[in-house]
């Protein structure tokens, strides 16, 4: 396996999976960081101390692959092996996050090859596991995570105080070192303007929301990052239970509101989502933030059964496909803001196209 394998696909292998709740939930994630005994933090290592780090996680992993089916075939990536552009694509397919790829010089990830697990090294921590799902697979992903973590442990000294517990650069992962997420595709509460109500009540109860990517992220496509907030003080098992409820109360709201559009304004429903497939078959020229709320409208339409033929792994697809790193890498150049608004219609064109040439039509009557 080499690194196209990672640029080339836009939608990993773990995706192609229908998970539990997959309407609304895209994908469950479980993060836990660690950090090494002995060596400072990553914003005060030195060059010799982080690669010291990724010298120690790649032998623990070279002494365990052969006893974890999941690491069996991982490749180790280094981010100054990498170009900008590779790095933002692997951010888009949420691989790595911004801060490894923008400031991590020594860095380095450890992906799993469904890409289900990435293991990031010298990001804010030494040391920062991923374990990713498709649907609400909280418990599942968390345990995956916890092997790992085992695995990892058995090689390397952690660091570890009996009050706080695990300790971290920010204050905030102090202790079980643990954070959830769940990403949402919340389309019909954002359309009943309820989005405003919801949002601010959940973030009282301990969790945070947050936009695709993350913190400091914006919330493309009616996409959310449900998230806790909390690491000290609970136990691993009641961050992911709380974090759970939360996301089945979103999910019941969702389908309430989903539900009551149909019964209040079927005919208005129906032509947004059918509006925003034809303007996504048809356009010459979009940029990123309309194509994410038109592929949103036509995701939505797809679970509605308000159209039918075209998957909604394609709409996942397109997500990622049609975002700037991706887009370039895809097209093998460089391009400015006008190029890919160009480039992107004529990709969702021909992939709608080829969609819908497998014997599929977008319109249900």
């Amino acid at each position: 396996m080499s690194l196209e394998h990672f640029m080339q696909n836009a939608i990993s292998e773990w995706m192609r999976v229908k998970g539990p709740q997959s309407d609304i939930v895209f994908s469950s994630r479980v993060r836990i960081a660690r950090n090494l005994v002995g060596i400072p933090f990553p914003m005060l290592s030195t060059q010799s101390q982080a690669e010291e780090v990724v010298r120690r996680v790649e032998q623990a992993w070279r002494e365990e692959q052969d006893l974890h089916p999941i690491l069996q075939g991982a490749e180790l990536v280094r981010m100054q092996d990498l170009t900008d552009l590779e790095k933002r694509v692997l951010v888009e397919k949420h691989l790595i996050s911004p801060m490894l790829a923008e400031e991590s010089r020594y860095g380095a990830v450890l992906l799993s090859q469904d890409e289900s697990v990435s293991i990031m090294i010298n990001e804010e921590d030494h040391i920062r596991i991923q374990v990713l799902f498709p649907g609400l697979q909280l418990e599942k992903a968390w345990e995956l995570a916890n092997q790992i973590d085992d695995w990892l442990e058995r090689h390397l000294a952690f660091a570890f105080d009996d009050r706080r517990g695990y300790l971290t650069s920010c204050p905030t992962n102090v202790g079980t070192g643990i954070r959830a997420s769940v990403m949402v595709h919340l389309p019909a509460l954002a359309m009943t303007q309820q989005l405003n109500r919801l949002l601010p009540a959940i973030t009282q109860v301990g969790l945070a929301v947050r936009g695709i990517y993350g913190e400091g992220s914006e919330a493309l496509g009616q996409l959310y990052q449900v998230s806790n907030q909390v690491t000290l003080g609970l136990a691993e098992e009641e961050i992911l239970s709380n974090l759970q409820g939360v996301v089945k109360q979103m999910i019941e709201h969702e389908h309430v509101a989903r539900q009551r559009l149909q019964e209040v304004s079927p005919i208005q429903l129906e032509d947004r989502v059918q509006r925003s497939y034809g303007i996504l078959a048809h356009a010459r020229i979009i940029d990123s933030k309309e194509s994410m709320k038109r592929l949103s409208d036509v995701r939505l339409g797809i679970d509605l059964g308000l159209i039918r033929g075209v998957s909604a792994n394609v709409m996942n697809e397109l997500m990622v496909m049609t975002q700037p790193g991706f887009l370039q890498q895809y097209a093998g150049q460089r391009l400015n803001a006008e190029q890919r608004d160009t480039r992107r219609a004529r990709l969702i064109r021909e992939r709608l196209a080829l969609e819908k040439g497998k014997g599929g039509s977008p319109d249900p009557s």
